[in-house]
């Protein structure tokens, strides 16, 4: 919003994607549920996301789904533009991808206080993984995520099918 006297103008603004989550950390989760984010995802963590993020649970899997703010907005910039809410399946569908979604930020101490609503969802009482997903991290009870494993041969003409197929850029 720019400011021009006694009226305000309101120009688009372009949401900022920036970097990438790489690596995937044991991590624990204390009783009262805070767990420190790794130092290597602080280190990629986007400067504009200011140590703030949105986590839901994942859409496919049984795991929560950590966006830092930037990559939040980004994805609720793309909804948006996907969305007539005066559809009913599209109501539905939003009221279903924000159920459950909670802000967090990131204390001193570099740990994140997650929601007891949510580490039940994802099975999550004490040892868990975080698994850089790109623009995302995915945050798995340690067992499901050592069980997402994929035979060599599977993984690699999934591979070829997806990296096969138009490269679709539309969202940058």
């Amino acid at each position: 919003m720019v400011c021009c006297g006694n009226f305000s103008i309101f120009l688009p603004i372009k949401i900022m994607r920036m970097g990438a989550f790489i690596g995937d950390y044991s991590c624990k989760v204390d009783v009262k549920g805070r767990v420190l984010l790794p130092s290597a995802f602080i280190k990629q963590l986007p400067v504009m996301s200011q140590g703030r993020f949105v986590i839901k649970k994942d859409i496919f899997e049984k795991c929560l789904v950590l966006y830092p703010m930037n990559e939040w907005e980004y994805q609720t910039k793309l909804i948006r533009s996907k969305i007539n809410p005066y559809k009913k399946e599209h109501n539905i569908f939003l009221r279903n991808f924000y159920k459950g979604t909670a802000e967090l930020v990131l204390d001193s101490n570099n740990r994140l206080l997650i929601p007891r609503r949510l580490l039940d969802e994802a099975r999550i009482e004490r040892d868990l993984i975080m698994a850089g997903q790109d623009s995302k991290i995915e945050i798995w009870l340690k067992e499901n995520y050592e069980d997402q494993s994929f035979v060599d041969d599977e993984f690699a003409k999934l591979a070829e099918k997806i990296m096969d197929e138009p490269y679709n850029n539309a969202g940058e």
